[in-house]
């Protein structure tokens, strides 16, 4: 089974082409300290401004400190962030997907109405919300996501759970004696692992998209911080004279996005090439 999805993943050229991209931005996020040629963070004015050169490959920004680095430190924020928040979707919403579908009844109800009730709320508004009463942070916005962005990955594994549990091998297995825990991990985890994962590359470029968005107004990231969003914010009066200020971390974002989307398009042919899990998954991740 998983040298068939392999194959079918790799006759897809565009989600081939969006992981050659994810590896590269995580290679240079990884390697950044040897592959940025300046400090992103010192500031020379005698040099602002300045237009793409052999030193400066993208330029300087207004207090002269060097856009190539700063784009490179700032796939650290990005793409540590969002990767870092979706895992922490999965661990929450996991379980308790695996719980209201194997447990049933009142677990199901339960855990299905809190999903509803953090599905009800608008990201944005709250997010805006925690940040008037916690203060401006990356923390605080991703908190929000968090917090909120769980149920899909819920919804979705207590539906597969739900299938699988009525299942000829499920029923195999209790009849041979295993245990529940056994039967959850080996059986219905395994088997239904392949939805998360789609769902969670998708959420990973809205969570890039997301926590770009909120730096740039200032409620993510501050400044003096590596930041896309930030970079993005610091070059908007600069937007008619020097608008490859804006250029830059403005494709930054549109390609690690990009990339994501690509990926999670071709698993999501990969690894449900027949199932109705593959529209739910989109549904989801566009909800």
């Amino acid at each position: 089974m998983g040298k068939e999805w392999l194959e079918r993943f790799w006759e897809q050229k565009t989600a081939v082409l969006g992981l050659i991209l994810i590896l590269i931005f995580t290679l240079a996020g990884i390697f950044a300290e040897q592959i940025a040629p300046h400090d992103p963070y010192a500031v020379d004015i005698s040099r602002k401004l300045l237009p793409p050169s052999g030193d400066f490959l993208m330029g300087t920004d207004q207090l002269g400190r060097c856009v190539f680095s700063r784009i490179i430190y700032g796939i650290r924020t990005s793409l540590a962030t969002a990767v870092a928040a979706t895992a922490l979707m999965v661990l929450i919403g996991l379980p308790l997907g695996i719980l209201a579908g194997y447990a049933g009844a009142l677990a199901d109800n339960l855990v299905m109405r809190l999903a509803d009730i953090a599905s009800s709320f608008p990201s944005s508004l709250l997010a805006l919300a925690v940040v008037g009463v916690l203060g401006p942070s990356l923390l605080n916005i991703v908190f929000v996501f968090v917090v909120l962005w769980w149920a899909p990955f819920a919804r979705i594994t207590r539906g597969s759970v739900v299938k699988l549990k009525e299942s000829a091998f499920v029923m195999a297995a209790q009849a041979a004696g295993s245990s529940r825990g056994a039967i959850v991990v080996k059986h219905i985890l395994l088997n239904s692992i392949s939805p998360i994962i789609v769902l969670a590359t998708l959420r990973i470029a809205a969570v890039i998209m997301h926590v770009a968005a909120f730096s740039f107004i200032g409620l993510g990231s501050q400044p003096p911080a590596a930041d896309w969003g930030v970079m993005l914010n610091d070059s908007r009066p600069f937007l008619t004279s020097h608008p490859l200020m804006m250029l830059w971390p403005g494709l930054a974002i549109v390609v690690s996005v990009f990339a994501f989307n690509l990926v999670g398009e071709g698993l999501n042919d990969a690894l449900l090439p027949t199932s109705g899990s593959a529209a739910v998954v989109k549904e989801e991740a566009n909800g």
